[in-house]
């Protein structure tokens, strides 16, 4: 690993080094930010544990250590790829030539005959990579499944006889399989349970469609109490659910924000938030992911500059950031971007999509886990579709702001309501999360969860692999970076009974390719052990064990956040 100057505080002093190749924090907070630092307590801690506080509780802004682990890609694998790349490109030209010459069938979508003098349709690049890399290893995605998308799923088998262009069905049902690539962190998708139940019987009484938008006739009383319940839950004034993840974001930050305003979005964001910003017609900047110096830079400039050519204020300054980024498994740091936010009199937007439900001590979100107070957030956002095992998305924060959202977000005015079963059951698994069921199981499920992620993470990092993220996140990236190795490794996996998610170019840069693992807390401490062990297995065939710092086994793996037992919290 290599120390970049984004990774020095800004008064040049040096930071202490974690051991085993792992980064307490990959970008350090500015100077103007560490002053409380010298009016804190100093902690005492064992001789080993000091080096950790001393750079991850980052001048006191944060309560609790924050490790993340972004090992740098050794130089021969990333020669390796990029030749692997660039051999599979001068290829992908020569079938192409083949393909000009009609000596290769072309199954790809083409320009027709009598419109070769028009303006290309496709991208070329983008088509040329879909035909000659993509199909190469397109089994790995969009396999059918005919199951609950629990801890395991039955696979639907299917076969291609043209090279992935095609796929039939064989007829055969692989049962079993573990699934470490859906975001069911909670558990919550299911078929049995009282979630389930009351879906059943709510569709029973309601049916599944509302046919009608809210503002007309399809506002129900259960969209009524689901936001007052999501709003009790967030610890804020107010919140408006929407039919919809991608579409709220998309649709509700164009609500926000226009011309004239600044939005400094981080280099990492989700699809849906690039899709809102654009569509605002605001100013874009974005910074280096989880930067904090540089998101500092670009306040000051703005603030200083002002909008261009006519140097007057911005409107309004808004921050886009996640809680957990689901393609890198780092956690925001959000008690940084607060600090700088209240210092720069900027608005804040956090897309909780995949940390609501799976961090935190009481799941309720990133907020929960940094121990922040919820209205230091302006703009609160997360989806029911991973932890609550449901669809759509909210909005949450002060009344005014869910008020003017109702009249003019396009995704409030124009989209038909949230069906009726799936309501109940962000109801249902909310208050098994709150403990308004009477029971402790939502609380065991959120405790399963965080025990699994640290579990699974220590022993794939004692194997040898290469794992990104924070310690803490549930979606756990493990890098494959060559081409060949990503269909390989998905296949590999599949004959031995484990579904997971393999991720290349365009998703991930193109040295940068990988799995990505989903935990759950619906995994017992004996199905996550046959996955590692498989996992292991299939890194060794395929020479996935990069890491140069390897981590020794410790001789105990139980962890004291948590039950150690074999048995399912999901009863």
């Amino acid at each position: 690993m290599t120390e970049s100057p984004a990774t020095k505080p800004a008064d040049g002093e040096a930071r202490p080094r974690v051991k085993n190749g792992l980064k307490p924090e990959r970008n350090g907070l500015v100077k103007s930010l560490r002053r409380c630092h010298e009016r804190q307590p100093k902690r005492h801690c064992h001789p080993e544990e000091e080096e950790v506080h001393a750079a991850a509780l980052n001048g006191g802004l944060y309560n609790r250590p924050f490790l993340e682990s972004f090992e740098e890609t050794p130089m021969l694998v990333a020669v390796l790829t990029y030749m692997g790349y660039g051999i599979l490109t001068v290829f992908g030209y020569l079938r192409d030539f083949l393909r000009h010459w009609k000596i290769e069938r072309c199954h790809i979508a083409r320009e027709k005959e009598e419109q070769k003098d028009f303006v290309p349709l496709y991208q070329d690049f983008e088509n040329f990579y879909t035909r000659n890399l993509y199909m190469r290893i397109r089994d790995n995605w969009n396999r059918p499944i005919c199951s609950v998308p629990g801890a395991k799923v039955d696979v639907i088998e299917r076969a291609s006889s043209d090279y992935n262009w095609t796929f039939n069905y064989t007829g055969r049902v692989v049962q079993e399989v573990i699934n470490l690539g859906s975001y069911n962190y909670l558990g919550f998708a299911e078929n049995t349970g009282p979630c389930a139940t009351s879906a059943a019987e709510v569709t029973a009484k309601y049916g599944v469609g509302v046919a009608s938008t809210r503002q007309e006739i399809g506002n129900l009383d259960g969209h009524e109490e689901m936001e007052k319940l999501v709003a009790k839950f967030l610890g804020v004034e107010s919140a408006m659910a929407f039919g919809m993840g991608f579409a709220t974001n998309s649709m509700n930050i164009p609500a926000l924000a226009g011309k004239g305003c600044l939005i400094l979005s981080d280099e990492l964001n989700h699809a849906s938030l690039v899709l809102g910003v654009r569509l605002s017609g605001s100013t874009i900047r974005v910074f280096k992911h989880n930067n904090m110096q540089n998101l500092e830079k670009l306040l000051r400039e703005a603030i200083v500059h002002g909008q261009p050519r006519t140097h007057r204020p911005w409107k309004k300054i808004l921050i886009v950031v996640e809680g957990i980024y689901s393609m890198e498994g780092s956690v925001v740091r959000l008690p940084e971007v607060i600090a700088l936010k209240k210092r720069y009199r900027a608005y804040l937007y956090l897309d909780e999509a995949h940390s609501i439900g799976a961090l935190g001590p009481r799941g309720r979100g990133v907020i929960d886990y940094f121990g922040l107070d919820p209205c230091d957030v302006d703009v609160m956002m997360g989806t029911f579709t991973k932890s609550f095992g449901a669809a759509g998305g909210y909005i949450a924060g002060k009344r005014e702001l869910i008020e003017y959202l109702r009249s003019h977000s396009h995704s409030a005015v124009y989209a038909t309501s949230m069906s009726p079963p799936v309501v109940e059951q962000i109801i249902t698994s909310m208050k098994c999360i709150m403990g308004e069921d009477g029971t402790t199981i939502g609380l065991k499920r959120v405790q399963q969860l965080a025990g699994n992620v640290v579990y699974f993470r220590k022993r794939l990092q004692e194997m040898g692999f290469i794992i990104y993220g924070n310690e803490d996140s549930p979606v756990v990236p493990m890098m494959l970076y060559m081409p060949a190795k990503i269909g390989a490794f998905g296949r590999e996996m599949l004959k031995r009974n484990i579904g997971v998610v393999v991720v290349g170019f365009p998703a991930t840069p193109i040295i940068e390719s990988r799995a990505r693992f989903c935990i759950s807390a619906a995994h017992t401490r004996d199905v996550l052990d046959r996955a590692l062990s498989v996992i292991s297995e299939v890194g060794d065939l395929l020479q996935l064990k990069y890491s140069r710092h390897k981590i020794q086994p410790s001789l105990t793996r139980t962890c004291t956040r948590t039950s150690t037992t074999d048995e399912p919290l999901l009863s």
